[in-house]
């Protein structure tokens, strides 16, 4: 996803003082080609250090893909993640990645269509009531507008890659309901609501799936008990010396979360 401005970031300082799939996968194949697409939660941003190489795109050989790849050294992968990337950037900037030789493809996008950065701005340094307005307004965005937008990439994707295995890959809820924040805190309101954001996220994702049929994967029980400001976190908090990391799961959430679902369901 998006990374924070620098006002959000100078703000934050002054402050601080169900899975549902349409079927279910049979087994990997041998000698194949592999095209990872999506935003910052499929390109790593948490996990750190970023492959210098791939710039802005700062994909991590922590992501999910990269994870998966490694446990799965007959697939040869193209990872052509990027983070802050929307749909049209996949569009646009990645399916260029795939071809008819292509076997198996993963995907994580549409966060930064509903606006996750801004929301998270208004969350962390407005009040309770305009939190609940963002994240309300873009909820409604994810369960409609959203599930249009997403299904016809993923017939985009079919396109370019007739021969493939399409696994989408959902948004997990960020924040534990109990715990405190270091730096800044999140009321009890603020939390319901943002988590209310992933699960609009994760239902018009897997609205998508089932209107233009690939294969989805809801992460939200995959993180239960580990959201970020509670005991056990697989997210990272507000970070303002990395704020691109805020609110992005961290290694464990990678390895634990997304590559550990992804090698059960496929591999």
């Amino acid at each position: 996803m998006r990374k924070l401005t620098s006002v959000v970031l100078a703000a934050l300082i002054a402050l601080a003082g169900t899975e549902v799939a349409v079927g279910t996968p049979a087994q990997a194949a041998t000698g194949a080609e592999y095209v990872a697409l999506g935003d910052s939660y499929a390109s790593g941003v948490g996990a750190g250090p970023y492959d210098a190489s791939s710039g802005d795109c700062k994909r991590s050989p922590s992501s999910y893909p990269r994870l998966w790849a490694a446990a799965h050294p007959n697939y040869t992968l193209k990872d052509a993640t990027c983070s802050g990337a929307t749909i049209a950037d996949v569009r646009n900037d990645q399916l260029s990645a795939l071809s008819s030789d292509t076997s198996f493809v993963t995907l994580t996008v549409g966060g930064n269509d509903a606006q996750f950065a801004s929301v998270v701005e208004a969350c962390l340094t407005k009040s309770d009531s305009y939190c609940e307005t963002a994240t309300g307004w873009m909820s409604y965005y994810a369960r409609n507008q959203l599930v249009t937008e997403l299904a016809a990439l993923y017939k985009d994707i079919k396109a370019r890659a007739p021969k493939a295995l399409i696994l989408v890959l959902g948004y997990p809820q960020v924040l534990s309901p109990t715990g405190t924040c270091p730096v800044i805190d999140l009321s009890s309101a603020k939390r319901t609501a943002m988590n209310g954001l992933a699960d609009a996220l994760a239902e018009g994702t897997k609205a998508a799936s089932v209107k233009e049929p690939v294969y989805f994967l809801d992460m939200r029980k995959e993180f239960s008990g580990h959201g970020a400001c509670g005991a056990d976190p697989w997210f990272n908090g507000v970070n303002p010396s990395a704020p691109a990391e805020t609110f992005h799961p961290n290694a464990a959430g990678y390895q634990k979360g997304y590559a550990a679902k992804l090698s059960r369901t496929w591999g």
